[in-house]
């Protein structure tokens, strides 16, 4: 089994507090814990937070929710997955942003199955990316992130895993691609927009994890929701 690690905090140059935000009856973060636990990849489910006064209340929604939590560095996030690296987690350890409410819990356990099933260091479902952002789910070996803890100096260890797949040298590196592809759309939540088309998306499909396909297909056939973000410029990694 495997440990899934969802990086949060309550920090947001764009939507302060989204990780916390109501969503269809429950926070954002509850949303990613329940498509982690759906998934039934795990045996551990941990929040990765920061040690800011602030994120005193994403330690308390990880408690509320059943699931661990632990606390680091705010601009070192890739110490902060490593201090589970030292408390000996499950490999493999997969990563999950609690900005990503709509995961399928799905394309979560193949991610798994898949890094199991392979001889790699790296499996996401972003390199390359075929899935609307938002649907993002990385998979990588304890002694892989310890390597990029090595490693990684700069932005690299604000983003955890960029040092990994920028160095195909060094890792072995793989990508899941789903058809037909929809990288065009955006489910990830960063900005009001972003919270706007997802609650309109909740409203249509139910407070549950919409399986991929049929949130594809509802943002192709109703492109008046699809439209309410098209608009926002996803960060580059030197923005943080």
């Amino acid at each position: 089994m495997a440990t899934a690690i969802i990086q949060a905090r309550m920090g947001s140059t764009r939507l302060p507090g989204k990780v916390l935000r109501g969503l269809g009856g429950r926070s954002v973060l509850g949303w990613v814990v329940r498509a982690a636990d759906e998934s039934r990849a795990f045996d551990r489910v941990v929040v990765a937070t920061t040690t800011l006064d602030e994120d005193d209340a994403v330690e308390s929604e990880a408690s509320a929710l059943g699931v661990e939590a632990v606390r680091g560095p705010v601009d070192d996030v890739l110490s902060r997955f490593l201090l589970l690296v030292d408390a000996g987690s499950a490999d493999p350890l997969v990563r999950l942003t609690a900005d990503c409410p709509l995961l399928d819990p799905a394309v979560i356990a193949m991610v798994v199955g898949a890094f199991d099933a392979g001889d790699v260091d790296y499996l996401s479902t972003t390199h390359p990316r075929s899935l609307p952002r938002g649907l993002d789910v990385e998979a990588f070996s304890a002694d892989t992130l310890r390597k990029a803890g090595e490693m990684a100096d700069g932005t690299d260890r604000v983003h955890v895993t960029s040092c990994i797949y920028r160095n195909p040298v060094v890792f072995k590196t793989a990508g899941l691609i789903f058809h037909p592809r929809a990288d065009d759309l955006r489910v990830t939540l960063d900005t009001p927009a972003d919270a706007e088309l997802i609650e309109a998306v909740v409203a249509q499909l139910g407070d549950r994890p919409p399986r991929w396909r049929e949130l594809v297909d509802l943002l192709r056939k109703r492109p008046d929701i699809a439209a309410i973000n098209a608009h926002v410029r996803q960060k580059q990694p030197h923005e943080g």
